[in-house]
């Protein structure tokens, strides 16, 4: 899968750009606060339709547009896919309500796939992008929360179906917690459970499944990432911690895949055995979870831990090898996602050099090629070899403009 273009009006701090990309490795050099890291977010955006640093899209609006009767921002790319050439067009509007100031505008999204409206849901897969930001380090040392939500995208970027019971997971979930509350408040017949019982495990045992197959393909690409990061001197593993118990331990080594074809998959006899565990599980906790008026079981309390060498690095690695950890899961989900869509990924890099000593710098750069269509951000070239930047294009961002500093010829 590669980028050839994108188009940006009002997005962040890009009043207009209309950029090519060459299929060769990009360096993009400028100081902080002149758009490098925008560029990489709408990218993310198009493919994920989600930021992965504003807490709202009206952020995304460039703020000059504010001035107009419909501020809006929108954003086109055309990318060459394996299935042929893929345009993804999204727009932001907002629109006044009467009455009330800006801050009220509602906001209007629409997105369009080869020129057909599609929904949101309907961009996931699409497009595979894997993005590596310098606050990514809280994978590893952050709450559980923020692995689960990592785990999350990642996985709906490769699978629809799992996307879809999601959805329906979290609907189910705030209509069953709003009903636990009503159990505590008032006392009121707790079979009441028994129809969001159902709905909880049908729609959250296969993400159980799904996501303890897709850590055990994870395991299999990180062992290669992380040992070629770390010149051979340490080995990760991932540990998945499903609230459920769904194993005879709660920790679950995530090693257990079955193969129709070329690509594992999830077992209906898996899921199946996932149910029956997890609805028995709850008809144990449902006096203590109408105590607490929340929901104690299920994939929304689900955790990860990264284990180097049997070292757990969310309570003791240092930050640096946290963020080691980090960039080796993400070159790791490369991999997964070429194996499980035949498409290599778009991978994006923000400031990744910044933490990593010579060695793991060295280590990286060479697994960057191949295939892989990479952009990078970087505050100054000189922390990349000459021998490196020879062979990428080099562009340089300026207030929201980009120019070309090197080669870039494809």
């Amino acid at each position: 899968m590669l980028l050839k273009h994108l188009s940006l009006t009002n997005f962040r701090n890009y009043a207009r750009l209309e950029l090519d990309f060459p299929t060769r490795v990009i360096v993009l050099q400028g100081e902080n606060a002149q758009g490098k890291t925008n560029l990489l977010e709408a990218i993310y955006y198009l493919a994920v339709t989600r930021s992965p640093h504003a807490e709202s899209d009206r952020q995304l609006i460039n703020w000059l547009a504010g001035r107009d009767e419909l501020p809006f921002a929108r954003l086109v790319a055309d990318f060459e896919c394996e299935r042929g050439p893929l345009r993804i067009e999204t727009t932001l509007m907002q629109t006044p309500v009467p009455g009330r100031d800006a801050a009220s505008a509602l906001l209007r999204r629409t997105f369009k796939v080869n020129g057909v409206k599609r929904r949101a849901m309907d961009l996931l897969g699409q497009i595979q992008v894997v993005l590596f930001l310098p606050e990514d380090v809280d994978l590893v040392s952050g709450p559980p929360a923020r692995r689960r939500r990592y785990l999350d995208i990642t996985i709906c970027q490769i699978d629809a179906y799992y996307c879809r019971h999601l959805q329906k997971y979290n609907q189910v979930l705030t209509q069953r917690n709003a009903l636990l509350r009503m159990l505590r408040d008032r006392g009121d017949d707790p079979e009441q459970l028994a129809y969001w019982n159902q709905k909880l495990v049908e729609w959250g045992s296969y993400l159980i499944a799904r996501r303890k197959q897709i850590l055990g393909r994870m395991n299999q690409c990180v062992r290669g990432t992380h040992g070629t990061v770390t010149g051979g001197n340490e080995r990760l593993w991932l540990a998945y911690h499903p609230r459920v118990r769904i194993n005879d331990e709660n920790a679950c080594d995530c090693g257990s895949l079955v193969l129709e074809g070329q690509r594992p998959t999830v077992s209906q006899e898996e899921v199946r055995r996932i149910s029956e565990r997890f609805a028995a599980q709850l008809r144990e906790v449902r006096t203590e979870e109408i105590a607490r008026g929340a929901t104690k079981l299920g994939p929304h309390r689900d955790d990860i831990s990264f284990l180097v060498d049997d070292v757990d690095m969310r309570a003791y690695g240092s930050r640096g090898q946290q963020r080691t950890v980090a960039l080796s899961l993400k070159l790791a989900e490369v991999e997964l996602m070429r194996e499980e869509t035949g498409e290599t990924p778009i991978l994006l890099l923000d400031d990744v050099l910044s933490e990593l000593d010579t060695l793991r710098r060295k280590a990286l750069l060479a697994m960057l090629g191949d295939g892989l269509q990479v952009i990078l951000t970087t505050t100054q070239m000189g922390s990349y070899p000459q021998g490196f930047l020879e062979t990428s294009s080099l562009w340089r961002v300026e207030q929201g403009r980009i120019r070309p500093e090197g080669p870039s010829e494809g």
